[in-house]
């Protein structure tokens, strides 16, 4: 068998269909060289009773494993003409329904595999009219009809090679000009009363829940964290001469927005989402154990927690770096504090650690040891001039 050429290009069209919805559905996906426009693989398959959305990630997950199979190595462009199935696997758009979460780890994986060997995958929107080819092979599927055709001109990896699969993922470098943080500009005088969600099913099981695949809701514990942070947070603005401007202000995930209505609702008040506040995009380590983690990538691993090394220049894998997350939360937080006042901001662990960076001219990496318990308050006050202070770090209530 011939060596594959390492860094060829390639380009996946994939679609799905169900004619119902659900209804009865098939996938359909083929793989062209990039340059010739050769087709090289092309698969269909039929799906039962499934829906639409469904089928069109099983054709993307068809798709890749082809050009996992023609080269591992190779730069791999997808094309879909599935809006949804591109903003989520980009990582721009949640995904809620649990069917399509796991067939997004499951697609994950194959882009996992392809880079460990060396190779990338990008997405591309199309309009329908561009994705016919691949269209077809999914009414193919939906007739009950199974393809899987490998082209002659579509060589495998050598024979030395075909086992072989780094151990590790390498981290993904952001480029230059993401380093630098905006200059934080707050006017103040206001405070901020930063409150970390309560526990999800997540948390005892030491997995990482940031904005990408997971997104759970609090447990028993959680709620009952989320009611004694939203009474100590009522007392410790009774306690500062509560103001009526007091707001309060929620990530977009859903065990922000449950601990957020609790203390809204302790308030009087109305809570108000802002997804700027969302936990740090933790890429293919979204819903993993730490000691997964570990054993996955243990250097990328090493630099997220690396006290001395301020890792800004680089991201979790699939995920969100440092840089970037500094960069929303600081817009984020000077939406908050545009007037003056009290604003309560409910969001996770590496969100607060942003404004605490902020507050003591540190980076990220230096306040991993930092306590922020599920169901903790952490206060920043902005001066007139803009000047940040911190008051206190991970205050609970008795018995949390």
């Amino acid at each position: 068998m011939p060596a594959s050429t390492r860094g060829r290009r390639l380009v996946v069209e994939a679609d799905g269909g169900s004619r119902g919805n659900p209804g009865v559905a098939g996938y359909g996906a083929l793989v062209r060289d990039a340059e010739s426009g050769t087709v090289l693989a092309e698969r269909a398959a039929p799906l039962g009773k499934r829906s639409n959305n469904v089928a069109e990630y099983s054709g993307l997950i068809a798709g890749l494993e082809s050009a996992l199979s023609i080269d591992p190595s190779a730069s791999v462009e997808v094309r879909m003409d599935s809006k949804l199935v591109i903003e989520q696997m980009a990582g721009r758009w949640k995904i809620k329904h649990e069917d399509m979460r796991t067939l997004a780890l499951e697609a994950r994986e194959l882009v996992r595999r392809i880079q460990s060997a060396g190779g990338s995958v990008s997405w591309t929107w199309i309009p329908r009219e561009r994705n016919k080819a691949a269209d077809k092979l999914s009414n193919d599927g939906m007739d009950g009809l199974t393809i899987d055709r490998l082209s002659a001109a579509s060589p495998g990896p050598a024979d030395d090679e075909a086992d072989m699969e780094p151990a590790s993922e390498p981290v993904v470098a952001v480029h230059e000009q993401e380093l630098a943080s905006p200059p934080l500009q707050l006017t103040g005088p206001a405070r901020v009363w930063l409150v970390r969600h309560g526990a999800t099913p997540l948390t005892a099981q030491n997995r990482l829940s940031g904005r990408g695949l997971a997104d759970p809701s609090l447990d028993d514990a959680g709620h009952l964290q989320s009611r004694r942070v939203a009474g100590l947070v009522a007392e410790l603005l009774q306690d500062t001469g509560m103001p009526k401007s007091t707001r309060v202000v929620t990530s977009s995930l859903a065990r922000s927005r449950e601990t957020g209505a609790a203390v809204a609702e302790a308030l009087g008040v109305d809570a108000q989402v802002d997804e700027d506040w969302d936990e740090q995009g933790f890429g293919y380590w979204d819903g993993l154990t730490v000691a997964q983690i570990q054993a996955r990538w243990p250097q990328a691993w090493a630099d997220h927690l690396n006290a001395e090394v301020d890792p800004a220049g680089q991201r979790p894998p699939g995920g969100e770096s440092a840089a970037e997350l500094t960069t929303r939360i600081r817009a984020a937080l000077a939406r908050a504090t545009q007037r003056s006042g009290d604003v309560v901001v409910v969001t996770s662990r590496r969100p607060i650690l942003v404004v605490l960076a902020a507050a003591l001219d540190l980076p990220v990496a230096r306040l991993e040891a930092v306590g922020t318990d599920p169901g903790s308050v952490t206060a920043v006050e902005i001066a007139a001039g803009g000047a940040l202070s911190v008051p206190f770090v991970n205050r609970t209530a008795p018995g949390s």
